[in-house]
């Protein structure tokens, strides 16, 4: 049988906490709350968290922070949540490593949506019985792009972390070098078709891949933009 996904939602107001749980259990989702950073990363290092679900406006450390803290040692995806309607807030998250943001209010099947999804893109990309064939490790410039583990190694075979969104974006450039892709071709290809486009987040997380790639992210030599077009990768990808 497989196990109920297990999610942990960290807000600190209750009616939120108690409304959500119920709502999410009723969808066979396992749920654990936390109403600050140092409950969240407790849980966190206690159980096998799934997904977070991460409000920006909590008490001590906001959840822009405790995002930043999390996803520098940790893969685990995060959908941020936020009482802010600015797409500046929306951006920030991104650019800090959310894979989602929701703007409060919200309806609840939405959220469920959105959770579904990126658990579905993270399910998709996972380890699988003989994945040697099906699953390669993708060689291009100075680094391997291992599709099964979901890693990114560079020429010193350090890790390099990636959020879901980023590694998902990477994949859909490295499957296809030399394309040039348009923003809505890529938010298929690494979000999928369901998902609710924000144009702005693709070039983000570009901007936030050239940071971790390229000599010089100003002048990008892997990921070119091409004007009325979109991007395309511009390197050649061998499979080892």
């Amino acid at each position: 049988m497989t196990p109920m996904p297990h999610l942990l939602i960290v807000d600190d107001d209750q009616d939120i906490l108690t409304l959500l749980t119920s709502f999410l259990q009723r969808h066979n989702y396992r749920v654990s709350v936390a109403e600050d950073g140092e409950a969240m990363f407790g849980i966190l290092r206690a159980q096998n968290i799934d997904l977070v679900i991460l409000d920006i406006m909590l008490r001590n450390e906001d959840g822009f922070s405790l995002c930043g803290r999390l996803r520098a040692s940790s893969k685990i995806p995060v959908i941020m949540l936020s009482a802010m309607a600015d797409h500046t807030d929306r951006v920030v998250g991104l650019e800090i490593g959310a894979d989602d943001y929701l703007t409060k209010p919200f309806d609840q099947r939405e959220l469920l949506a959105r959770v579904k999804a990126v658990l579905r893109r993270t399910a998709e990309s996972a380890p699988v019985t003989c994945s040697t064939t099906t699953r390669p490790v993708l060689k291009f410039g100075d680094w391997q792009l291992d599709v099964a583990r979901r890693e990114l190694r560079s020429a010193d075979d350090s890790l390099v972390l990636l959020s879901s969104g980023e590694f998902d974006l990477l994949l859909s450039f490295v499957e296809h070098p030399g394309r040039v892709l348009t923003r809505d071709q890529l938010m298929d290809m690494a979000r999928g078709p369901d998902h609710a486009a924000f144009d702005r987040s693709i070039d983000v997380q570009v901007s936030r891949l050239r940071h971790k790639l390229e000599n010089d992210p100003k002048n990008p030599a892997l990921i070119r933009t091409v004007r009325n077009g979109g991007y395309i990768f511009e390197t050649t990808v061998t499979r080892l």
